[in-house]
């Protein structure tokens, strides 16, 4: 499947069941709500709290996925701090008809140039498929290495990068180093000023409760005509207001597209005290998108 036609890739959350187990019928839903938006599936990203859940979880997850032969391609992320570990999910992975890889820089060790371009040149050399490595120093405490990106933009398997460090100075920076690679923004709430600094797309929490809504988003952004940015800016916001994903699926819950918001711990749903903010940000994006289908 043709990933780069894909600017729009929706980072799917993990719906769980009271009981802590996954709730794959839910799971279907959501996918099937990205395949009729034409939304990319990222699959076991940190929003699908991935690094909470054990492996055989994490197999039944992105089996169920496949199984569902979505019309859409499927990236699945790939973390943590033990490359033995890393490795054996990749070869696992290796197995399945999926698209392309999300690579998070190493967790807690912060690595230097010469640690990371290791890390990520031992797991390209792993694998077959395209890979995105993924800046977001906020979760990993380190940043993505500029030095370890130029060396390893030339790799076969190098595809992209998601940058989440919330400066578009700082993706000016990974776009040149990238050498021409796309760069995509992992902030719904930066893209307008990503894309005018030559973002690829986005990678998204907000369109899992907004599928069409925000690939309309991203559209308008890359093509010079977006024009809501305050209320998007607000409407994102409102899906961190506690730690990603807690928020999000307390939307989705309260709109029925999941049966609970239970978190795997760590995370709690019980540190989001009220639906109101994603309720009524999700109000005010509705009557966005229904008034740019009036236009239409």
């Amino acid at each position: 499947m043709n990933i780069t036609q894909y600017a729009l890739w929706t980072a799917v959350v993990t719906p769980l069941l009271e009981t802590s187990t996954v709730d794959f019928e839910s799971l279907t839903r959501l996918v099937k709500q990205q395949e009729e938006a034409g939304n990319g599936l990222l699959i076991l990203g940190s929003t699908a709290e991935a690094l909470n859940l054990s492996l055989s979880t994490k197999k039944a997850i992105i089996e169920h996925v496949v199984k569902l032969k979505p019309r859409l391609p499927i990236c699945v992320g790939v973390g943590g701090h033990l490359m033995e570990e890393c490795l054996e999910w990749v070869k696992y992975l290796e197995t399945l008809p999926i698209d392309a890889y999300l690579m998070v820089t190493p967790l807690y060790a912060k690595p230097g140039a010469r640690g990371q371009y290791q890390w990520f040149k031992t797991l390209l050399d792993a694998v077959t498929r395209p890979v995105m490595l993924y800046n977001v120093p906020g979760r990993t405490a380190v940043a993505l290495n500029l030095e370890a990106v130029a060396r390893l933009s030339t790799h076969r398997n190098f595809w992209a990068i998601k940058e989440a460090s919330g400066s578009v100075e700082k993706f000016k920076e990974y776009l040149k180093a990238a050498g021409g690679k796309p760069v995509f923004c992992g902030d719904d709430a930066l893209l307008p000023d990503f894309a005018m600094a030559g973002s690829s797309g986005l990678i998204s929490v907000a369109s899992n409760a907004w599928p069409r809504e925000t690939n309309l988003y991203v559209k308008q952004c890359l093509g010079r005509t977006f024009d809501a940015k305050e209320l998007w800016t607000n409407a994102s916001n409102s899906l961190f207001v506690v730690s990603n994903p807690v928020p999000v699926k307390r939307l989705l819950f309260e709109r029925r597209d999941i049966k609970s918001p239970v978190m795997a711990l760590p995370l709690s749903h019980e540190d989001m005290a009220s639906a109101e903010p994603v309720l009524r940000a999700h109000a005010d994006v509705t009557r966005w998108y229904n008034s740019q289908k009036d236009r239409t």
